[in-house]
């Protein structure tokens, strides 16, 4: 199975060595025929803490790291 990539804007870096990463889709509801938004929260792992609060970030599945932290920072986005 390939891994997934999302792509999401880093919303917090307090913790060590980890980035807290929202992530926004939008589908079309099944019934109502809106489109409606919806944000996840995903931690990711930053080896180098170089990334700050703002920054646009792709992540990708990787093996878990701690109990909530399940992907690892690909690359920084323009």
């Amino acid at each position: 199975m390939p891994k997934k990539i999302l792509t999401g804007v880093v919303v917090s870096d307090k913790p060590n060595k980890t980035i807290t990463v929202v992530v926004e889709r939008k589908y079309s509801h099944p019934l109502l025929k809106k489109v409606i938004k919806v944000k996840k929260k995903y931690n990711a792992h930053d080896e180098n803490n170089k990334f700050k609060t703002g920054d646009t970030v792709s992540i990708i599945e990787s093996k878990p790291f701690s109990k909530n932290k399940r992907f690892q920072v690909m690359e920084k986005n323009n």
